[in-house]
């Protein structure tokens, strides 16, 4: 074939369906256009009947850019229509957009639906119409199934380039001693996911301390590692990903070991979302593992007091889980299935 073609669609979310057409259309033409047509109502109600949160054009053109980066004859372009709902698109408006944009005569135009065959014919009467997998039995899968069905009943169908946007991400916290590594490591297992250890562990591991060794200039260099921590580990997770500690008890471990805060880790702190906090309570035998130095009763609980406080002071809403390392774990498994109910349910199916 050869030429010019191009491909749309709105890629609300992209899927394996989307990602064989281009790659199908890339084969058939000397440069395909990706064309993301976006609008901010139509898209936002699309999500909203959905019950899904909003995906932005930006990330959506960002997941399209990642994916053909190394297709050397593909390029990504955004349109933007007024359309308030995908009855009252403007085809003749949006393919004088498209060929504005694209800036070259357009020799194919790819999709999946015979249907528009029409349309096509009219609106880009010097290209053929190619239809790509019209019967879905390549990938058997519609974004607007994964929208009313959940993103999770369909995970498989989810790119990688994709799948960290619906990650939920669960951070486990407290003070000293009290099983959130362990917790951490077990639950991420269970789920069979990934999981980011608590970073100043690994600094004070490499320093051989933590109370009196750590100066103040460590606790930014903690968070900012932490942060680019759980950033990696997002890209592998499934489903969900679990997170020990996070900058808030950065900021208690700061105070507590330099008696100083920074304004940087409260920054972070208002920046991060996490979909579910997991409060430990000191109420396992603490452990003296070489770096802990906070072990009296008093101590702990006065520690615990003051964490406690840090998360309420900033509108944290937690779960506080008691007991022994097996209470508490089956705690969290059912805080954490509950947290994946819910986002199926919002999708509007049921789990059997």
């Amino acid at each position: 074939m050869g030429g010019i073609g191009f491909i749309g669609g709105k890629f609300l979310p992209l899927h394996q369906g989307h990602v064989y057409a281009i790659t199908q259309a890339a084969c058939r033409c000397d440069e395909l256009y990706v064309v993301l047509s976006h609008s901010s109502i139509r898209d936002r109600k699309l999500c909203e009947e959905a019950g899904i949160k909003p995906i932005p054009f930006e990330v959506r053109l960002r997941w399209l850019s990642t994916l053909v980066k190394d297709m050397e004859n593909v390029r990504v372009l955004a349109v933007e229509d007024c359309a308030d709902s995908d009855e009252n698109y403007d085809w003749e408006a949006g393919a004088a957009d498209i060929k504005r944009k694209i800036g070259k005569k357009i020799d194919l135009v790819f999709s999946s639906e015979s249907a528009y065959d029409p349309i096509f014919c009219r609106l880009y009467p010097e290209a053929a119409h190619i239809i790509l997998d019209e019967s879905r039995s390549q990938v058997p899968i519609s974004a607007t199934q994964i929208r009313n069905e959940g993103v999770y009943t369909h995970w498989q169908h989810i790119p990688a380039v994709v799948q960290p946007y619906f990650v939920k991400k669960v951070v486990v916290v407290g003070t000293e001693s009290c099983g959130k590594s362990t917790l951490t490591r077990y639950l991420a297992k269970i789920y069979n996911t990934v999981f980011v250890e608590e970073y100043g562990r690994t600094i004070c591991e490499e320093v051989g301390g933590c109370d009196t060794i750590l100066t103040p200039e460590y606790f930014p260099h903690i968070a900012y590692g932490h942060k680019m921590k759980e950033y990696e580990a997002l890209q592998k997770a499934n489903k969900l990903l679990f997170i020990d500690t996070e900058a808030i008890v950065t900021q208690f471990y700061s105070e507590l070991y330099t008696g100083q805060t920074f304004p940087v880790l409260d920054q972070i702190a208002k920046e991060q979302a996490y979909d579910l906090w997991l409060f430990m309570e000191p109420d396992v035998a603490w452990v003296d593992d070489g770096l802990r130095v906070h072990g009296e009763e008093q101590v702990r609980l006065h520690n615990h007091e003051k964490l406690r406080q840090m998360l309420d002071e900033r509108g944290i809403t937690y779960v506080t889980l008691r007991g022994n390392y097996a209470e508490r774990l089956q705690g969290a498994m059912q805080h954490v299935d509950q947290l994946l109910k819910t986002t199926s349910q919002r999708a509007g199916i049921g789990l059997d």
